[in-house]
């Protein structure tokens, strides 16, 4: 392959900064875009650079041309989007929240291994520079043992009955799509927790507007995590340990800096690395790489990691009493 050709499905706010790194990726083509009509379609890819054009994600599902497509709309949408391209054989990177619950999350996962394409949640925040080097160090033993994660994700969003946020019939909640980002990043320091206890605050669209996460672990680890649209907090992370701990800076997911502490509170090193186009492009590389070796899968965003991450939160729903339509 000398230029991998990448597909996207929907047209919002996401999918043009997927394209802006597409267009900022040496080795990559964006090739086609697909919209649920034609309209939308053409007036996105004139905007943003793509060759072709289509009225409805089928089209672009069979266009053989398309090395690897980016689903790129809301999340109740995602399961139907994902079978449709992997039952046509296109490699898939998939907006995360995969899915509304594990087990759609297993079926589409199980469904790309039975035809043999490459699958991966659009996990970006685990192909940037800071989040790698933040788990080398604590890896490398910089902070001793880990025993504590904070995490916040909460954005001050005013309601809009309209917004697929605050619409159950698209997945809205705060959990889904906020939610993920702490959860993943306790997961992959910590795994599968022992014991998982959640509260939310439930709005009469029937989605999360704010919840509380604490993961327990029967080794005395445990994990905090506020998330929501009522707030607007500063969305850090710390991993604290027996020696030290890690900060990462404002919007953790995507921030530019983390600092390495010793149990001084004294900043022991730094790392810094402002995104090259948009922060998007680690994970188009991560992707390139897999598809160049004939992968199915990425280590970075492994598919067991992308279950039990579903699980977790498909455990804070059922304690909220929280189902979506789709799911009734």
């Amino acid at each position: 392959m000398d230029k991998i050709r990448w597909g996207i499905i929907g047209t919002g706010k996401i999918a043009r900064t997927f394209a802006e790194a597409i267009r900022g990726t040496e080795d990559a083509e964006f090739y086609a875009v697909a919209s649920r009509t034609s309209e939308k379609a053409e007036k996105f890819a004139s905007e943003n650079g793509a060759a072709k054009a289509y009225g409805s994600y089928r089209e672009l599902a069979e266009d053989e041309n398309v090395d690897v497509v980016y689903i790129a709309t809301p999340m109740a949408s995602h399961y139907d989007d994902a079978k449709l391209c992997i039952e046509n054989g296109r490699n898939v990177l998939c907006e995360k929240s995969l899915s509304l619950n594990a087990s759609m999350t297993k079926e589409i996962i199980d469904f790309a291994e039975e035809k043999n394409v490459f699958f991966m949640e659009a996990m970006w925040m685990k192909c940037r520079p800071v989040y790698l080097k933040v788990l080398e160090w604590i890896n490398s033993g910089k902070i001793g043992r880990p025993n504590f994660i904070k995490a916040d994700f909460s954005n001050y969003i005013p309601y809009d009955k309209n917004d697929r946020l605050f619409r159950a019939d698209r997945g809205g909640g705060a959990l889904l799509d906020l939610g993920v980002y702490p959860l993943t990043f306790a997961h992959a320091i910590f795994g599968y927790p022992d014991e998982i206890i959640s509260k939310a605050e439930i709005s009469s669209d029937g989605v999360d507007i704010n919840n509380t996460i604490l993961l327990k672990y029967s080794d005395g680890r445990f994990v905090s995590a506020d998330n929501g649209f009522r707030l607007q907090l500063s969305n850090n992370a710390m991993v604290s340990g027996t020696e030290g701990f890690i900060t990462l800076g404002n919007w953790f997911h995507c921030t530019s800096e983390a600092l390495l502490y010793d149990n001084n509170a004294q900043v022991t090193e730094k790392f810094i690395c402002e995104p090259e186009i948009n922060g998007y492009e680690y994970e188009i590389r991560e992707v390139h790489e897999c598809l160049r070796k004939g992968l199915k899968e990425s280590a970075l965003v492994p598919h067991e990691g992308t279950i039990e991450i579903m699980k977790i939160m498909d455990e804070c729903r059922k304690q909220w009493g929280l189902k979506f339509p789709q799911e009734n």
